[in-house]
């Protein structure tokens, strides 16, 4: 299971004001913390919705120069424009890391896919197109062919792709939560090779003990197929989870990465 820290977002106030002054050491400390808590991936987006574009690739190259002057965690370069994230990946450039994301659009995989072939990242595709997020699994299937066609185009390898099913608050749509599960398993089903990434958190949205129900899907997840998880890392009741879920599910040969947690 693939662990990406989601701490470092600017849409968070207090990340926001962090990316806005340039405060290094805290950039620093989330990373850190998110690292030593068990994250693979340290996602960052610096958009915090203030100033132009050259403001955001300004913080970009801020923000990941001074990550990797500390750390050697893989970081996942998270942006809305092509241009945010050309820039993180050509300072990182060519160590192992993530572009968060991509979506069945042709405009959009024209020119995203392109760069997670030319710096050999790994790459998270949303299964939406442009017209949103289907509310069926035979449309979110029909964006990962989209998404797939424009991998094989540009010569990105099915082992670095990611795709996210997508999940949606369930206080909006009691049935959302069993469509994104039902697309897990079909995805894993019809597209063998391909591994499998949600930001888990939306679920849960406008219900009360959140985490209770961010657990309990969790585990849902992992057995339906999924291969790594956008999420908290300091939340040790998630993390935890990702242990239980793996060895429930028979993931966990000899039981070995839960007794290993157990032990510590």
């Amino acid at each position: 299971m693939i662990i990406i820290g989601e701490k470092i977002n600017a849409t968070l106030p207090s990340v926001k004001s962090i990316i806005l002054n340039r405060e290094t050491e805290s950039l620093i400390d989330l990373a850190i913390k998110q690292a030593e808590s068990g994250a693979n991936f340290i996602d960052v987006n610096v958009g915090t919705g203030v100033g132009s574009l050259k403001d955001e690739i300004d913080s970009i190259r801020w923000a990941v120069e001074e990550i990797q002057k500390q750390m050697d965690t893989p970081l996942c370069i998270d942006s809305a424009d092509p241009k945010v994230m050309e820039t993180g990946l050509k300072i990182l450039d060519n160590k192992p890391a993530m572009i968060n994301s991509a979506k069945a659009e042709k405009s959009h995989l024209d020119a995203i896919v392109p760069l997670a072939a030319e710096h050999d990242s790994f790459l998270i595709a949303l299964a939406m197109d442009e017209s949103g997020i289907p509310k069926t699994v035979e449309g979110r299937l029909r964006c990962c062919d989209s998404i797939l066609g424009a991998c094989e185009k540009y010569g990105v390898s099915i082992q670095n792709l990611y795709i996210d099913p997508l999940v949606m608050p369930i206080s909006t749509d009691i049935n959302s939560g069993r469509v994104t599960l039902k697309t897990l398993t079909t995805i894993k089903e019809k597209f063998p090779g391909i591994k499998t990434v949600t930001g888990l958190s939306n679920v849960s949205y406008g219900l009360p003990d959140r985490g209770r129900l961010n657990v309990a899907y969790l585990h849902m997840c992992i057995y339906a197929g999924l291969d790594a998880a956008i999420i908290d890392p300091l939340d040790q009741a998630l993390m935890a989870a990702v242990k239980t879920g793996e060895v429930l599910a028979g993931k966990d040969r000899h039981c070995r990465r839960y007794m290993r947690a157990f032990r510590k």
